[in-house]
């Protein structure tokens, strides 16, 4: 396998922890441990842990209440995994393992592109259908897949909701696209982390709902505020291949930390999950209002479909420069991070994050609106 350079993960890295003003990052502010552990005798059980290994593929309260989320699963069905990221990556290893002479893999577009890449170093065809600008939001194009689907397809794929647009496709989208994935006897591996983002409340469909060949992947990074944990997870009604992607995690990160298990375990207690995503949709609101009051003053600069959910939105800059140079502009020139939309296949676009501190927020905005007004 040869894997092309992650150019969305590596801007991140490089500069992320460097520029005064990062509006790269996708999810919300991130909890403090003392969020989550507010009790003094639960603060001194934690300082009193062992740090062994935990259960390898999440203990079982914790993959019991991952599970109460999807409809008709229990334990056996969730794999519990380092991050989204390794979730994505061994449910698609394990589904390459399937596939026989099905060589093409069909990926809505835009899309956060890990699976992108390393469909191209599995060997997969990739193809792509498209979320449609609309004038007030995103569409999917269902015929656009139609067209695209082939004898050949083994997989398509959807981040849903959206990164990076913040667009969410709604049931009848997700059942059009079960109903093309049943015709096509084909899997639907569906990256929902950011559900529970939603900026109105309304949890959003899984895919798991519609298509009984679903894999899902998810975890805490997004939607919770705990990218830090490090805990993610796959999701199907099949159980047999939930265990067979547990055993590639004893060839990848074997197990979760055992204090990450803990406290994704106390996060997700049912009230303690209602109040983790309250207080996310409360930064969604108060943040994306600075954002679309800036959008709404300089439109003649940049224009946006707001988004549904998510910590980030997909503007459309009128600026005669490519984005991946924009980007690196504004690093050099105001120390401002955002990603380029040629990193999610969308040329003349940037990524704006609005989940973390509101007066960076602010000044960010600030400094792109002098950049653009200066190639303008």
């Amino acid at each position: 396998m040869k894997f092309e350079r992650f150019e969305l993960e590596r801007i991140q890295s490089e500069w992320e922890h460097i520029v005064k003003y990062n509006l790269s990052e996708s999810g919300v502010e991130a909890l403090r441990v003392s969020d989550l552990i507010k009790d003094t005798s639960l603060q001194h059980q934690f300082l009193n842990q062992s740090l062994g290994y935990p259960q390898t593929n999440g203990t079982i309260p914790l993959r019991e209440l991952i599970s109460s989320q999807y409809p008709d699963l229990s334990a056996d069905h969730v794999t519990v995994t380092n991050g989204g990221a390794e979730a994505n990556f061994i449910s698609l290893l394990g589904l390459s393992q399937q596939r026989d002479n099905r060589n093409e893999m069909v990926m809505l577009m835009p899309n956060y592109m890990q699976l992108w890449g390393f469909g191209k170093a599995l060997g997969y065809r990739m193809k792509s259908f498209y979320l449609q600008a609309s004038s007030t939001e995103w569409i999917p194009d269902i015929e656009g897949l139609k067209r695209q689907l082939s004898k050949k397809t083994h997989l398509i794929a959807i981040c849903n909701p959206n990164n990076p647009t913040g667009a969410i496709m709604d049931a009848d989208s997700l059942k059009a696209i079960a109903e093309l994935a049943q015709d096509a006897n084909a899997w639907v591996l569906s990256d929902e982390i950011y559900r529970g983002a939603e900026l109105n409340g309304s949890i959003t469909p899984s895919m798991l709902e519609f298509h009984d060949q679903t894999l899902v992947t998810c975890g805490l990074s997004k939607a919770y505020g705990l990218p830090g944990l490090r805990i993610g997870w796959v999701a199907s009604a099949n159980d047999a291949f939930i265990y067979d992607l547990w055993a590639m995690t004893d060839y990848t990160s074997i197990a979760p930390s055992l204090l990450s298990d803990a406290l994704a375990t106390l996060a997700l207690q049912p009230q303690n999950r209602k109040e983790i995503l309250a207080r996310t949709r409360t930064i969604l609101r108060t943040n994306w209002s600075i954002v679309n009051n800036w959008l709404t003053e300089h439109s003649h600069l940049i224009d946006c479909i707001p988004p549904k959910a998510c910590a980030v939105c997909l503007p459309k800059y009128h600026a005669d420069i490519g984005s991946v140079d924009l980007a690196h502009r504004l690093i050099q020139d105001k120390s401002v991070l955002v990603p380029p939309g040629d990193y999610f296949q969308m040329p003349r676009h940037l990524r704006i994050g609005f989940g973390y501190n509101t007066d960076k927020l602010t000044m960010g905005l600030h400094l792109i609106t002098e950049t653009l007004q200066s190639i303008t």
